[in-house]
């Protein structure tokens, strides 16, 4: 289970595959996440916090979030390419 659950993580060169983004919300808010390539993070627009993906793996606790800076929050507001990780199928 732990090889599998590995080879999902890691597929696409250790990006987070399309599979498991399918399943990852926001452990505040429970809204979707979208993936930034930028910072190789997950973000919640809903409150504006930022997740690192460190090898591929999403580190999703809580005290691991970011809050965006005021700049990154206008770059959304101003149509910069909210691609919702559950949009991309």
């Amino acid at each position: 289970m732990v090889g599998a659950s590995r080879a999902l993580l890691l597929k696409d060169g250790g990006k987070i595959s399309r599979a498991l983004s399918d399943f990852l919300v926001c452990p505040l808010s429970k809204q979707p996440l979208r993936r930034c390539q930028d910072s190789q993070s997950l973000i919640s627009d809903a409150i504006g916090v930022s997740f690192p993906i460190i090898d591929g793996i999403p580190c999703l606790v809580p005290k691991d979030g970011k809050l965006l800076e005021d700049q990154d929050v206008s770059k959304i507001e101003n149509g910069a390419d909210p691609s919702v990780v559950h949009s991309e199928r």
